[in-house]
C-alpha cells in the first residue's frame, strides 16, 4: 500500500461564507462539487482537485484558541491489502464510501488520536 500523495486538508469553521471567500480570493481556489453530507461545508478546488474541505460547525467557546484542522487524507492503492494490514495489526477503522465520487475512505487514528483517512479511488 504505497502512499501516493496528500489528498486534501479539512478545516472546521463557524464562518463558512467568509472562509470560502478568503480561499477563493486569496488563494485563487474555486468552489466546486461536494458530496451531500449531513453537515454544511464546502470543497475548494485547485484545478480538478478539491484540496481544501471546509466543515461548518456552530460557534463554540474558545474555538479561536484551538486548532481547527480536523484530519488529513492520503491517496493510496490496494485498499484490500491496506484493510488486511489494519486487521492484522488490530487497528480499528471505519470505511466510508462516496459512491458519487468513486472514493472509498478508510478512517483511522494515530497513537495521539489524530484522524487520518486514506482514500482509494474506485
Amino acid at each position: 500500500m504505497p502512499i501516493q500523495t496528500l489528498d486534501h486538508i479539512n478545516i472546521r469553521t463557524a464562518h463558512l461564507k467568509p472562509m470560502i471567500a478568503w480561499y477563493q480570493e486569496v488563494l485563487g481556489l474555486t468552489l466546486g462539487p461536494r458530496p451531500n453530507f449531513s453537515f454544511g461545508g464546502a470543497w475548494l478546488y485547485a484545478g480538478d482537485v478539491a484540496i481544501v474541505h471546509l466543515v461548518e460547525v456552530g460557534e463554540q467557546p474558545g474555538m479561536a484558541d484551538t486548532l481547527q484542522l480536523e484530519h488529513f487524507a492520503l491517496s493510496a492503492t490496494d485498499k484490500e491489502g491496506f484493510l488486511a494490514k489494519l486487521g492484522a495489526a488490530g487497528i480499528p477503522n471505519r470505511v466510508n464510501t462516496l459512491a458519487d465520487f468513486g472514493i472509498t475512505q478508510v478512517n483511522i487514528h494515530d497513537p495521539d488520536g489524530n484522524h487520518i483517512h486514506v482514500d482509494f479511488r474506485e
